[in-house]
């Protein structure tokens, strides 16, 4: 299951679980679409992979499957 980490890991604006604006790599690695389709050109910093925009948990869901509330916050991304 997805972590829906909470966070963008380059600039750290908020990524609730309902957000349409979260990208995740296939390793979950999570940034917001402004640094993806910006500064990091679609490219993870972290693993290479492209990025796709995260799914959203159905928030009758989040009870039971709730989001991460573990930040990562990479200031060198």
């Amino acid at each position: 299951m997805l972590a829906l980490r909470p966070n963008c890991e380059r600039c750290d604006c908020d990524l609730p679980p309902a957000s349409t604006k979260a990208r995740i790599c296939t390793f979950e690695c999570t940034f917001c679409a402004d640094c993806v389709d910006g500064p990091l050109q679609g490219i993870c910093p972290n693993c290479g992979g492209n990025f796709v925009p995260r799914p959203i948990r159905p928030e009758n869901k989040l009870a039971n499957n709730p989001a991460s509330t573990k930040r990562v916050y990479a200031k060198t991304n």
